[in-house]
């Protein structure tokens, strides 16, 4: 019994402490969800945007504030909030996703020298516009990933 005591009071504590979305985050979030996204909005036409790619059901532009000389957005049409909403119907639009941001970074020169590709997902990955999509950044040398080290032959 003290077990199962000591795990609930372990659980609500780490639920309460950082693993999970501060209440400030959970009300911007539900207040913009609430509102529609802004890449409904381009998707819709009701937003001007320098689209790239478009088919049935996936649009690619260029985002308003640039973080590296190529930087695209590629957006599911379908408005999926975070990757944690994307369920097993979503399979052939993800793996789309991934095919258009291939084929963009071939059309954009980058495909040999290397891009990166991102999903931001809630609070701590900072995810501000809540429609998934996934950033094509290219175009010169970026950084390591957060938290990578310098990996080196010693041991």
């Amino acid at each position: 019994m003290k077990k199962i005591v000591f795990f609930t009071l372990l659980a609500l504590f780490y639920s309460s402490t950082g693993w999970s979305q501060s209440a400030d985050y959970q009300q911007q979030k539900a207040e913009k969800i609430a509102k529609g996204s802004v890449f409904t909005k381009i998707i819709n036409r009701e937003l001007p945007a320098d689209i790239v790619y478009e088919d049935d059901d996936i649009i690619a532009f260029v985002p308003l504030r640039l973080q590296a000389p190529v930087h695209l957005l590629i957006v599911p049409k379908k408005e999926i909030y975070t990757i944690n909403d994307a369920t097993a119907e979503d399979v052939i639009v993800l793996g789309n996703m991934m095919l258009v941001a291939k084929r963009l970074a071939k059309e954009k020169g980058i495909a040999e020298t290397g891009y990166r590709l991102s999903v931001n997902t809630n609070e701590d990955a900072g995810q501000s516009v809540f429609h998934l999509h996934m950033h094509l950044l290219g175009g010169e040398k970026l950084g390591q990933m957060v938290g990578a080290e310098k990996q080196t032959d010693e041991k």
